[in-house]
C-alpha cells in the first residue's frame, strides 16, 4: 500500500525573504555626527541690513550708494565704522603717552603757612596708606593707576587681535570691551578729588590748591581711552568667524 508523498515544506526564497525581521532588511544606522564647534547664524549684515549707529535702527542697505542715512534719525550708515582701528591706534598711542606725565607730574599744589607742596598720584597713594586711610588708598590706587593701565592694555589687545584677524576665544575678547567701555568714567576719581578739595579750600584762607600739570595729563588720558573705546567696532571681533562662514557658538 503505497502512501501519498508529503509535500515539501522548506520554504521557498521568497518566504525566506519575507520571514527575516524588519531589522535585518535596514542597514544599521551610522553614528552621529559630533556636534560642530561653531554654529552658523544669520546677521543683519547676510540679510542686507544696516543698524544706525546712533539709534539702533535697522535699514535695509541699498547696493551702489555713495551715501546711506537712517530712515528714523537721518545718521550717516556704515556697516562697520570707518577706519575704526586707525583711530583706535592713534587714541591709544596718544593715551600711552599721556599716561607717563600723568603719574610723574604733581596732580596737586598746596600753598599755605608752612610752605609749598606738591602731590603726584603715587604720593597720595603712599600718604592715604600710611596716615591709616589703607581703604581710600586702595580705591585710589585702582581707579587712577591699575584702570587706566588696564584699559589700555586691553583696548590694544582687542586692536591687534581684530587686525590680525585672529580667532581667539570672541566672546570673552567681547565680553572685555563690554567691561572696558562701563568703567571708562570711573577712571576719573583723581581728577574729582582733585576739584573737590579745590572747591573746599577755596572757602578758607589758610592755604590754597591748584591743580597741577599732572591733572591735566591724567584727564586726558581717560578722555583719550573713552575715545579709542567708542572709535573701536566689537564687530570687527567676529568679522573673521562670519567671513569663514561660521560662528562661535
Amino acid at each position: 500500500m503505497n502512501t501519498p508523498a508529503t509535500p515539501d515544506r522548506s520554504p521557498t526564497p521568497e518566504a525566506a525573504t519575507s520571514s527575516t525581521s524588519p531589522a535585518s532588511t535596514h542597514p544599521a544606522p551610522s553614528p552621529s555626527p559630533q556636534a560642530p564647534e561653531y554654529a552658523t547664524y544669520l546677521t543683519a549684515r547676510r540679510c542686507g541690513m544696516i543698524s544706525c549707529h546712533s539709534c539702533g535702527l535697522l535699514n535695509r542697505h541699498v547696493p551702489g550708494a555713495e551715501r546711506e542715512t537712517c530712515r528714523r534719525c537721518g545718521a550717516t550708515l556704515h556697516s562697520r565704522r570707518p577706519d575704526s582701528l586707525t583711530r583706535t591706534w592713534a587714541l591709544l598711542i596718544s593715551a600711552a603717552i599721556m599716561y607717563l606725565p600723568a603719574n610723574l607730574l604733581p596732580v596737586m599744589h598746596t600753598s599755605s603757612l608752612f610752605g609749598d607742596e606738591d602731590d603726584t598720584i603715587m604720593s597720595g597713594i603712599v600718604y592715604f596708606w600710611t596716615s591709616g586711610s589703607w581703604p581710600l588708598a586702595i580705591i585710589v590706587f585702582i581707579a587712577s593707576f591699575m584702570v587706566p593701565m588696564l584699559k589700555l592694555v586691553v583696548l590694544a589687545l582687542l586692536a591687534g587681535t581684530a587686525q590680525a584677524g585672529a580667532r581667539w576665544r570672541p566672546m570673552q575678547r567681547t565680553r572685555l570691551y563690554r567691561i572696558v567701555e562701563f568703567i571708562g568714567r570711573w577712571s576719573m576719581l583723581d581728577v574729582f578729588v582733585v576739584t573737590l578739595t579745590v572747591a573746599l579750600v577755596h572757602f578758607q584762607s589758610l592755604a590754597t590748591i591748584y591743580a597741577g600739570p599732572g591733572a591735566i595729563a591724567f584727564g586726558l588720558v581717560v578722555v583719550l581711552t573713552m575715545l579709542a573705546s567708542q572709535q573701536f567696532d566689537p564687530r570687527l571681533i567676529w568679522d573673521t568667524i562670519e567671513n569663514s562662514g561660521q560662528h562661535h557658538d
